[in-house]
């Protein structure tokens, strides 16, 4: 998937003091040369960090100027090494090569980084230019959709359903934050084979009392064991009569009447049940629910429409589209048997999207499995004349696994996830807080209900983070004993950083009113830290620009390990008055980026662990 064409603003006030004092330099010791034409949106754009400390904090590389000006990147970055040096944040520059390497007053990262932090204006910058117009001409903010979590009815939600949600929660809080207007939405299947699969065996085989909680986890085993009893009667005399069954069911659900029909209303509610169980755990809400059987007769009817038009074809009884010239095949509409398919109905839920919310983009987060179906369905929607069809963006994503292997509801082969959670909360309990139960000197003791919450916490810290710090293309192997880790690149790392932080800050007395002195903090741990801190917004907008949350994942991790260096290194209560004060403000901010960057993966930062 190409990257979101978003455009950035100057929004770090460091980066752009620097770009305006370039751009200057660049005019003054260039004002002879032709067709220079360098705006202060390309400077900004090409500042980053230095990689490494010693030689400077942010760097700026020549290279894109050499063409322009007839000369080498070296010797540019010698001529303008003078001129820009009189920006009133720089301590020094070094021409280093090609490259302009910047080191920048203490008082300015504490003022503009620090201190913008512990105040939260650090995250209420405004970071792109969203600005666009609307049929009429007039301007607007964009407005972005993301659907993502697709579960069907009648089915389990097992672990493997969890870097869907992870991923596509975090991305809308991302992108929130970052400012877009963003509306979330999910698409679950509730109609389908396996709903008729499932109601089959609960009508006709299931010797079971409906249980009187978790009926929606009792019904994906109801989904699992008709798999297995409609397998095991396959090439019998059973066979056609199954078969028949559920096509009989199929037909009563598609007209909306009959036993099977009320069946199904009944049991898709316990199925509901459990989804807004899980969501109501993950923290996750969403604006709209789309429904499979809301759009499955308008897309029959709009599909028919588009052939009556001469838009679509018959091939041997179906009607779809020949994408052949487009190296995609033949993209079924309606099969012989009348019926419609799943690109059927994306076709018409992308209609319905732009349509209901106006969107300017349109996004799906849906494994990679439906790379080709995706492609069809967005090619059919641009060939039958849907101009919005450009802005839909399928983002793919690789498979949840175990440590034996791959997940499938049909086989049962799969961790429930809510028992999941609870097996994790019981192993946080014993492994980690329940000796906070008890009186003891060494530690304050805790209630029940702080114990239960602050599991609860840390079991879904493990399960978000371990599933969005993999990179989209990479499939992801569960294991919990890892994720859990406290040691290691894990989400209950991250919380304990900031709990250590908060409880560090609350012992020292931390007030934002306190008395600073940034040209106290010499140190290189101390240094490395506000640098870091800098950098928080650029790696939240280049997440958004190209929808990874990996980036962010990084960040926190690195930002911890930092941190745990500086507190090493740097002592702080011990430390004489005023540098107290200051190494406590930087601790402070350090844990308010890392509560909002846990907070934009949509896990909860506890203040004791």
């Amino acid at each position: 998937m190409s990257d979101m064409k978003v455009k950035p603003l100057p929004f770090n006030p460091i980066f752009k003091a620097l770009a305006q004092s370039i751009v200057a330099a660049i005019h003054e010791v260039y004002s002879n040369e032709e067709g220079l034409d360098i705006e202060l949106s390309q400077v900004y754009s090409m500042l980053g960090l230095a990689p490494n400390l010693k030689m400077g904090h942010i760097a700026f590389g020549c290279f894109p100027l050499a063409k322009a000006l007839r000369k080498g990147p070296p010797q540019i970055a010698a001529q303008l090494k003078d001129h820009v040096a009189n920006c009133p944040l720089v301590e020094e520059v070094q021409a280093q090569g090609p490259y302009l390497n910047f080191f920048i007053k203490k008082e300015s990262l504490g003022e503009l980084v620090i201190a913008a932090a512990n105040s939260h204006a650090l995250f209420e910058t405004e970071i792109f230019d969203l600005t666009t117009q609307d049929e009429k001409g007039k301007k607007r903010n964009e407005k972005w959709m993301i659907e993502y979590s697709q579960p069907n009815t009648h089915k389990i939600l097992h672990v493997g359903h969890m870097r869907n949600l992870c991923l596509g929660n975090a991305l809308v809080r991302m992108c929130r934050y970052a400012g877009i207007d963003t509306s979330a939405v999910t698409y679950p299947g509730d109609v389908g084979t396996h709903v008729a699969k499932c109601l089959w065996y609960y009508k006709f085989h299931n010797q079971e009392e409906v249980p009187k909680e978790d009926k929606g986890a009792w019904l994906g085993q109801m989904y699992t064991k008709a798999n297995t009893l409609l397998e095991e009667q396959r090439g019998t005399d059973k066979e056609a009569e199954n078969r028949e069954s559920l096509t009989h069911i199929l037909k009563e659900l598609h007209d909306q009447k009959g036993e099977f029909y009320d069946l199904w209303l009944e049991t898709k509610s316990w199925s509901v049940e459990l989804m807004k169980e899980t969501y109501s755990w993950a923290d996750v809400e969403f604006d709209r629910w789309f429904w499979e059987s809301e759009v499955d007769a308008p897309s029959l009817t709009y599909v028919k429409e588009l052939y009556d038009q001469g838009k679509l074809i018959k091939d041997e009884g179906a009607i779809g589209m020949d994408l052949s010239d487009d190296k995609l095949g033949f993209c079924m509409l309606i099969k012989t048997d009348g019926t419609g398919l799943y690109a059927t109905k994306d076709v018409e839920l992308a209609r319905k999207k732009f349509k209901e919310y106006g969107v300017d983009k349109n996004i799906y987060v849906v494994d990679n499995r439906q790379a080709h179906h995706f492609k069809q369905v967005f090619k059919v929607l641009e060939k039958v004349g849907f101009e919005k069809a450009k802005d839909c963006h399928h983002l793919q994503y690789e498979m949840v696994e175990l440590p034996d292997g791959a997940m499938s509801s049909r086989k049962g082969n799969i961790v429930p996830l809510m028992e999941l959670v609870s097996e994790m909360e019981k192993t946080i309990k014993e492994n980690y807080l329940e000796k906070y139960l008890s009186d003891d000197s060494d530690h304050e003791k805790w209630s029940q209900e702080e114990v239960d919450r602050t599991a609860r916490m840390i079991a879904g810290g493990a399960i978000k983070y371990g599933m969005v710090r993999v990179d989209n293309n990479r499939k992801i192997v569960f294991d919990m004993k890892e994720w859990l880790k406290l040691d290691g690149e894990t989400g209950p790392y991250l919380q304990y950083v900031h709990a250590r932080i908060h409880s560090l800050c609350n012992k020292l007395g931390y007030r934002e009113e306190m008395p600073v002195n940034w040209e106290l903090l010499k140190e290189e741990s101390e240094t490395a830290l506000m640098v870091k801190l800098m950098d928080f917004n650029q790696t939240v907008a280049t997440g958004v620009q190209k929808l990874q949350t990996l980036g962010v994942c990084n960040y926190l991790f690195e930002l911890g390990k930092l941190f745990n260096s500086f507190y090493a290194e740097c002592p702080i209560g011990k430390a004489e008055e005023e540098l107290k004060h200051t190494r406590l403000a930087l601790a402070h901010a350090t844990g308010e980026v890392m509560r909002e960057g846990l907070s934009l993966l949509g896990i909860e930062a506890p203040t004791k662990m």
